[in-house]
């Protein structure tokens, strides 16, 4: 241990990304020597499994972490730092800081199940204590089929009002946007269908763990995801949360009889709100680091975090209500005037505007509310006991979260462009 140390010191060892403290490292031949980063990174890999209670605890906290090790742990960990110190003998750096290619360094893992290298950062486990996690989150999966119930439900019930005045009408901004709105859940819907049992590696479809809110308008749901669909996902409730934001401008806008002073209101908090949560999202999503995780046979993946994810969260939830709340109190305010404008002029004036305000103002006020019961559900799921819960109840909550996300975003969120 003492050579090893100071060959650490040697080397001048970086920081690691948090992802890389799980999994055992992969034996490498002489014909496919890895670069020095790989190679520091690699001595510093332990094979032995993590906990689940460790694994969140550590997940998205950006810091390295130790785990519960038991004593046939602590004697492989021994065995391991034997063969690392023996092979460390042949280990040669060339002048420009590389590994020469005529080394043969071969580093063996402890146990065969656990495997990785940079490529993939698999880790492998059979560890029991996976299970409930496991089941939790194959459970949570069931609420995402009802979700996706819920969704064609409604399409089926709109169907005549969307042929009617969607299809056999003029194209225009409205009848764009809810097309996108449409497809996009679709896309989510197909992108999500899979079996618990396949071998695919992560730049296909491995199951994701998010960290984000869905009143952040961005990804959070536990479901059967690929690293780059991750990604790509993320990107496209950004561009779901602006488009939104664009059916709410032209409601308010037609609500004001087009008043220009309105509308450049709205445009530029609308700009200001949507750029600063892309940049909260996309600073998230530069600091996750993807890694595949096989348990028990079943094919997950992970996203580590190094940044601070409550900050981000919070900053993205702010943000989100402040337009929300907004545009709520500018069609509330608007609609009370003409109701007392109605109510001064008589009943038998203006009954087809004041009965189009209530409906306006009624949809607006139940997608309000929804926006409302997500946000209080989000915060209560950000909680240690939550997050760090398989029971049945976090289940509960989290699959309630995931129906009432989609509810709000691709069933009330098309109804504003319907009920105008």
């Amino acid at each position: 241990m003492v050579v090893l140390m100071r060959f650490f010191e040697l080397i001048d060892l970086p920081k690691c990304a948090p992802s890389m403290w799980m999994g055992g490292a992969k034996p490498w031949s002489t014909s496919s020597a890895p670069h020095s980063s790989d190679l520091k990174i690699a001595f510093l890999r332990t094979s032995l499994p993590v906990p689940r209670e460790d694994w969140r605890r550590a997940r998205g906290r950006g810091k390295s972490f130790t785990p519960t090790k038991t004593q046939q742990d602590l004697e492989d960990e021994k065995t391991s730092c034997g063969r690392l110190s023996a092979s460390w003998s042949v280990l040669k750096e060339t002048p420009n800081g590389g590994i020469s290619s005529t080394n043969a360094v071969i580093i063996h893992s402890p146990s065969p199940l656990a495997h990785t290298n940079p490529s993939n950062m698999t880790y492998v486990s059979n560890d029991p204590s996976y299970w409930p996690y496991i089941s939790a989150i194959i459970g949570v999966n069931h609420y995402t089929v009802a979700a996706a119930i819920v969704v064609v439900y409604d399409w089926v019930l709109t169907l005549g009002q969307e042929i009617e005045l969607i299809w056999r009408q003029r194209w225009s901004l409205m009848t764009v946007l809810y097309l996108i709105v449409h497809t996009l859940y679709w896309n989510t819907i197909f992108s999500c269908q899979c079996s618990v049992y396949y071998a695919i590696g992560i730049a296909d479809r491995c199951r994701v763990i998010g960290i984000f809110g869905a009143n952040a308008r961005v990804f959070t749901n536990w479901e059967s995801l690929g690293a780059i669909t991750f990604y790509v996902a993320n990107a496209i409730n950004v561009a779901l949360a602006a488009m939104l934001g664009v059916i709410m401008i032209a409601r308010l806008h037609a609500m004001y009889q087009g008043s220009r002073a309105v509308l450049m209101f709205l445009v530029i908090i609308f700009l200001a709100v949507n750029i600063a949560c892309g940049v909260m999202v996309a600073i998230g999503l530069n600091d996750g680091v993807a890694e595949e995780r096989i348990l028990s046979g079943i094919h997950m993946c992970g996203v580590e975090y190094g940044g601070d994810e409550q900050l981000l969260i919070s900053i993205i939830w702010i943000l989100n209500t402040v337009w929300e709340v907004l545009a709520l109190c500018l069609s509330v305010w608007v609609a009370v005037k003409h109701f007392r404008e109605l109510r001064r002029l008589g009943p038998s004036t203006g009954s087809a505007i004041g009965d189009c305000f209530r409906v306006l103002v009624q949809s607006h006020v139940l997608y309000f509310a929804s926006f409302v019961g997500v946000s209080c559900l989000q915060l209560v799921d950000l909680s240690p006991e939550i997050a760090n819960s398989n029971s049945i109840g976090a289940q509960i909550l989290v699959g309630t979260l995931e129906i009432l996300s989609v509810v709000q975003m691709f069933v009330l969120g098309p109804r504003l462009i319907l009920s105008v």
